[in-house]
């Protein structure tokens, strides 16, 4: 394979994972970089060859080098890391509740991992996901009250409560502040 059909092979997969590895949707792409986000979509999916303007709008938007997106080792031995302040949150659901999203925005609906604070008697009331959807909630500081469907339950410091959540069920705080970890599985 020659160099040209390598590049042009490497560039969307490694354009795709500088966006993932920013945490950043195609939308957020396009708007930072000023490329349509069918246009950035097409790139990524090997649909499209970038014009020079349009990959160097990229890869600021992006902020990687060039160079760096085509050399061979680039994915290989790498830890995506996200600064507490680069963690996505969720503020608006919820009474008294924040929200962290700490799973890849690629899982959404799949496999989703939250770190949910709550102030003394906030909580998270959340109507039926998809048909089979799961969840697992683990206590990490304080009380909570969790309630799925009919079924109730108080859970302290270190307990694991797994529920459906096709049905409607809440999270709520007693007895001062609390933070869990949550898992949703296929919402």
């Amino acid at each position: 394979m020659n160099s040209d059909t390598q590049i042009l092979n490497l560039l969307p997969v490694r354009l795709k994972e500088a966006r993932r590895a920013q945490g950043l949707s195609l939308d957020a792409v396009a708007k930072l970089s000023g490329v349509s986000r069918s246009m950035v979509s097409q790139i990524e999916r090997g649909e499209s060859s970038p014009t020079i303007a349009t990959l160097w709008n990229l890869t600021r938007a992006l902020q990687v080098d060039f160079a760096g997106l085509l050399e061979e080792g680039a994915s290989k031995d790498r830890i995506e890391t996200l600064r507490d302040a680069q963690v996505p949150t969720i503020d608006n659901r919820g009474q008294g509740c924040r929200i962290r999203i700490l799973s890849p925005p690629e899982e959404a609906g799949k496999h989703e991992v939250y770190e949910l604070s709550f102030n003394d008697g906030g909580e998270l009331d959340s109507q039926p996901h998809k048909r089979g959807a799961r969840e697992q909630l683990t206590v990490i500081e304080g009380q909570v009250v969790l309630s799925s469907g009919q079924a109730s339950d108080t859970l302290y410091v270190g307990d694991t409560a797994r529920y459906a959540s096709d049905v409607t069920h809440c999270i709520r705080a007693e007895n001062g502040p609390a933070r869990v970890f949550l898992i949703v599985q296929d919402a």
